[in-house]
């Protein structure tokens, strides 16, 4: 026999077989997973997760993942909406990869999807996230009817309020301080998102013109004649209401993607989500969203971004790095346009000594100055007579009585030796060196703005000064104040000190 005594006998048909799959050591050594071993896994990557991105990305991004099939060595992780799964893909897919291989040496994928048990789990985000929860304070109830009703504009969103067709460019009466929050407010209008100037932070006092800004913004865009900018401008309370309606009806994710998906989102009175936690968390993301996807932001609120000191630092820096513009309180001149233009549009005979009375007595809020000529027109429409002084005093003596200026000439005395750190009797003294002659103008020319004292009145409390040195007084710091816009800006603050 010629064969080798090394040789091993075949069977003819073994020929045919193919060889049995070459198996690594590892799966000869351990049988697939269970299911059970598969979720205790996905328990220890989420919680590893948790930890590595924190509470609140993984709060906002993260929790909604559920575990799917495991298919060989690919494992599908369900998310329940499109856009949570592209943000997923776009900014943890990798980190998901490597915790996975680091649990389970057989995956080598993680596919993931839209669909599977995280549909519901905005059930349960009501239940967990903190101060938004049904009977908290920050939950205050909604009418269903409200919280997502339908829009007959193409370019607005469900949940944002409507334009005002009123609040116009136009119809906004510019001077000076307002003229520069009226030119970014320009700007946006015509380019969007336009570097530096994303996002729009308007902030001034009450009825100073940021909300008549803000529709302005949003009727200008929807007017464009090129492809039309989905524009949404709400309130921060809408924003908040709308935000816990989303958690009570499981449709967070609805919320989300209705705001993610606008061009330009308008969020006026941003203050009062000072204290309310959870809804600026959201906001912030949403912020963040529509900012790196190149989409406008306009806010507006009574404060600075530094100054609101109930904002997350975050969101107080993120609203800080755009174009911030302030509405300053209204001057003489400028309550005298708006109450003119404001006669104008509405045709009626107002006379010119009315006009001025009104911008002497309603200085602080321009909703009230043209609250009160509506007033004033419809009486006389009414009556069939004309408006004169008299009848303006007498129509709006309510109004009149509460705007009746309480500051005394010593609380401006006082004030302005403390800004100008000077002794206060230097207000009535003779010394007449500039570091004690300019603030005691400006304390004169303040009293002339703020009381309804008389020149000679003013004079003697300024250690009897002839009347013709106040007029010269008030005539200096006039013409200082529209040359240099450093000391307009501090006698701006000590005005608004002392009417607060």
């Amino acid at each position: 026999m010629d064969s080798n005594p090394g040789d091993t006998k075949l069977n003819p048909g073994a020929l045919d077989v193919p060889p049995p799959p070459v198996r690594s050591a590892m799966d000869r050594a351990s049988p697939p997973d269970t299911a059970e071993q598969l979720q205790d896994q996905w328990t220890r990557i989420r919680s590893r997760l948790q930890q590595d991105v924190g509470d609140v990305e993984y709060r906002t991004w993260l929790r909604q993942m559920t575990l799917g099939n495991v298919d060989g060595d690919e494992v599908a992780v369900h998310l329940p909406s499109r856009f949570l799964r592209d943000w997923v893909r776009g900014h943890y897919a990798d980190k998901l990869n490597a915790l996975w291989q680091s649990e389970n040496k057989r995956i080598r994928r993680v596919d993931i999807r839209v669909g599977g048990a995280g549909a519901s789990a905005d059930a349960s985000l009501a239940e967990r996230d903190g101060s938004a929860l049904p009977g908290d304070a920050d939950t205050p109830d909604m009418p269903m009817a409200d919280q997502m009703a339908p829009s007959s504009d193409p370019t607005r969103p469900e949940m944002a309020a409507p334009l005002d067709t009123r609040f116009e460019f136009d119809s906004f009466v510019v001077g000076k301080p307002n003229e520069f929050a009226y030119a970014c407010a320009r700007r946006v209008a015509e380019r969007p998102s336009s570097p530096g100037f994303n996002p729009l932070f308007l902030y001034g006092g009450v009825g100073l013109g940021k909300t008549h800004l803000m529709h302005a913004i949003g009727i200008e865009l929807s007017r464009r004649d090129a492809a039309p900018i989905q524009v949404a401008y709400m309130s921060a309370e809408k924003f908040m209401y709308r935000f816990i309606a989303a958690i009570r009806s499981q449709s967070t994710m609805e919320f989300k993607e209705q705001l993610r998906s606008v061009d330009v989102l308008m969020v006026d009175d941003l203050q009062f989500l000072i204290g309310k936690d959870n809804t600026q968390e959201e906001f912030f993301h949403t912020f963040n969203a529509l900012v790196d996807a190149g989409k406008q932001i306009v806010v507006s609120a009574d404060k600075s971004p530094s100054d609101l000191s109930g904002l997350e630092d975050r969101l107080r820096t993120r609203l800080g790095c755009g174009m911030v513009a302030d509405l300053h309180a209204t001057t003489f001149e400028l309550r005298i346009s708006i109450l003119e233009a404001k006669a104008l549009r509405a045709e009626a005979q107002v006379p010119p000594k009315v006009l001025e009375f009104l911008a002497h007595k309603i200085t602080s809020n321009v909703r009230e100055l043209e609250g009160s000529l509506n007033r004033l027109i419809a009486h006389a429409n009414l009556f069939g007579r004309p408006i004169t002084l008299e009848s303006t005093q007498e129509v709006l003596h309510d109004i009149l009585k509460a705007h009746d200026r309480r500051i005394t000439i010593e609380e401006i005395q006082k004030r302005v030796a403390e800004h100008w750190n000077i002794r206060l009797a230097d207000m009535s003294s003779a010394r007449r060196a500039r570091a004690v002659a300019r603030p005691r103008q400006v304390a004169m020319y303040l009293a002339k703005q703020l009381t309804s004292r008389s020149l000679p009145e003013i004079g003697r409390k300024f250690g009897n000064r002839d009347h013709t040195t106040v007029m010269h007084a008030v005539s200096r710091i006039a013409e200082l104040v529209e040359q240099d816009a450093d000391f307009g800006e501090r006698v701006e603050l000590l005005r608004r000190m002392l009417e607060s």
